[in-house]
């Protein structure tokens, strides 16, 4: 089993992540920014571990990550709260949080990122477009770090029951799918570290995931 470390467990997509990694056996640590998120990350199955992000450096981080396998970086404003809080969490946090993996030697990092339709068709705010601008920066800025990563794009997240059935690949048609299922094809990626370097998108579809994910790991 894994020791993962969870950037943005406290987040929807998070706390989903947390409770399928600790179900399947998986250690992990879970970072928070507010206090009376710790409680719920234990009782998910997670070790707590407090730090804002938009106050860490890499340095700071590395410590708190030290001894980790994965990083997960689920993190993110989703396009509220301002630029400055978009930039600040889905740039510079990212920035650090791979910076600090690379430090701490820990290779294997998986981010989730956007869908490149997102919005598409649509009237977005000016926010969202500087959000999916500093997703596709740190996208960029991942994939040149040396790490053995995986970007994985959901398609438009939704609170629906996961039914354990997607659509996974470099390029789809885009659509939603539910945050749980997006957690499991996480658990999936941290179980199949052959899947590396790769950029996948997902949304839901008829196929179980670890069949989906089969598909794109390297044959023998």
């Amino acid at each position: 089993m894994s020791q993962v470390f969870v950037v943005g467990a406290a987040g929807k997509v998070g706390r989903h992540l947390v409770r399928q990694l600790a179900e399947r056996g998986h250690r992990v640590r879970a970072l928070h920014r507010k206090a009376e998120q710790a409680d719920a990350l234990r009782s998910d199955g997670a070790l707590p571990v407090s730090g804002d992000l938009q106050q860490l450096d890499a340095v700071g981080l590395a410590e708190l990550l030290a001894g980790s396998d994965v990083v997960v970086f689920s993190a993110g404003a989703g396009g509220k709260g301002g630029v400055e809080t978009t930039r600040a969490i889905d740039g510079r946090g990212l920035q650090v949080a791979v910076d600090a993996a690379r430090r701490a030697g820990v290779q294997r990092f998986l981010l989730v990122s956007a869908f490149p339709e997102a919005g598409r068709g649509t009237s977005v705010s000016d926010t969202f477009e500087v959000y999916m601008e500093v997703k596709k920066q740190a996208d960029v800025y991942l994939a040149g770090s040396g790490l053995e990563w995986v970007i994985l794009r959901p398609g438009t997240l939704s609170d629906a029951e996961g039914s354990g059935l997607v659509t996974a690949g470099p390029a789809i048609a885009y659509g939603e799918v539910p945050r749980a299922d997006v957690a499991a094809t996480l658990v999936a990626l941290v179980e199949r570290p052959t899947i590396a370097r790769a950029i996948i998108e997902l949304t839901a579809g008829s196929t179980p995931v670890g069949e989906a994910l089969h598909y794109l790991a390297p044959q023998a």
